[in-house]
């Protein structure tokens, strides 16, 4: 390979990757922590470098040209690359200084994380956390996040994953709105409660009616994405929710809905990149989470 044929930086190829990626320059700019104008003039700089015109404006967003459809793959496996390469290089530092971001989802960043991380600052005060709320998964191959804490077992092979153990989903409520609605004592007599649905209300019913409660969507008056909106609902009578039961039974206002009701299952999974296993950084974070979260 003749290296002296090439014509354009990283920077310009990154500018153009995320820009593609994120569909405007507004929001690629922020992605990358740099002003608009800045962006675009990398981005107008590539174009140069390469005598082709990569983005065509559709309203507020840009859209690829075949151009830029062509150079994606090509500027996107270069990322990949950049991606490997500081990630190989971080793995092997056995400083034990230095910012370690987890991702999880509200509920566990909230209620379960916060302890872990309160003795993790006395045992080593030098490492710095960072902590990524979203429900969700995070991409640890792009570093997203150092460390995950997921419901599902990692697919990607180049993820390394530790199963922490399994908990029960239970459904809960304030003892105020179990007795508005007769304090139900078997499954059929919930036909008639209002459920606070998580996201997919379709999914959310299918799981419940498999445990015998025969409900419609009519029981699902209220919809929300946000884990904690929902459990503060909970705890203020407004309906009837699901929670790791954890969390859940440790929650004074609130009380289990049918006691005796087949939970639903479901894992806890611990996930870093495999490269992050040489560095001591992360393997006493991981190590620390995974003790913590088994005795939770």
């Amino acid at each position: 390979m003749d290296r002296r044929s090439i014509k354009f930086d990283w920077n310009r190829a990154k500018a153009f990757l995320v820009t593609a990626e994120e569909g405007s320059l507004s929001a690629a700019a922020r992605a990358l922590g740099l002003t608009q104008p800045t962006l675009g003039r990398q981005v107008s700089a590539l174009e140069e470098e390469l005598g082709v015109v990569l983005f065509q404006r559709v309203g507020r967003g840009l859209t690829l040209t075949p151009s830029g459809l062509e150079l994606l793959d090509h500027v996107r496996a270069m990322g990949d690359a950049a991606s490997a390469v500081s990630l190989t290089s971080f793995g092997q530092s056995y400083s034990i200084e230095g910012t370690i971001s987890i991702a999880a989802s509200e509920t566990y960043a909230a209620v379960l994380l916060p302890p872990i991380i309160a003795k993790l600052r006395k045992l080593e005060p030098r490492i710095d956390i960072e902590i990524v709320v979203s429900n969700a998964p995070s991409d640890l191959r792009r570093r997203e996040a150092d460390i995950a804490i997921r419901n599902f077992r990692p697919t990607e092979p180049d993820l390394v994953a530790k199963k922490i153990k399994d908990v029960p989903a239970r459904l809960y409520a304030a003892p105020s709105y179990l007795e508005k609605i007769g304090n139900p004592a078997l499954p059929v007599d919930l036909r008639h409660g209002d459920f606070i649905s998580i996201g997919n209300t379709p999914m959310f019913l299918q799981h419940l009616n498999a445990l015998g409660l025969n409900l419609s969507e009519r029981n699902f008056p209220i919809l929300t994405e946000n884990y904690l909106v929902m459990w503060e609902l909970v705890k203020h009578g407004v309906g009837i929710g699901i929670l790791d039961g954890t969390i859940g039974d440790a929650e004074p206002l609130v009380q289990r809905v049918l006691p005796d009701l087949e939970p639903i299952m479901f894992p806890i999974w611990l996930v870093a990149h495999r490269e992050l296993n040489s560095s001591r950084r992360i393997r006493i974070v991981f190590d620390l989470i995974a003790a913590e979260l088994s005795r939770a």
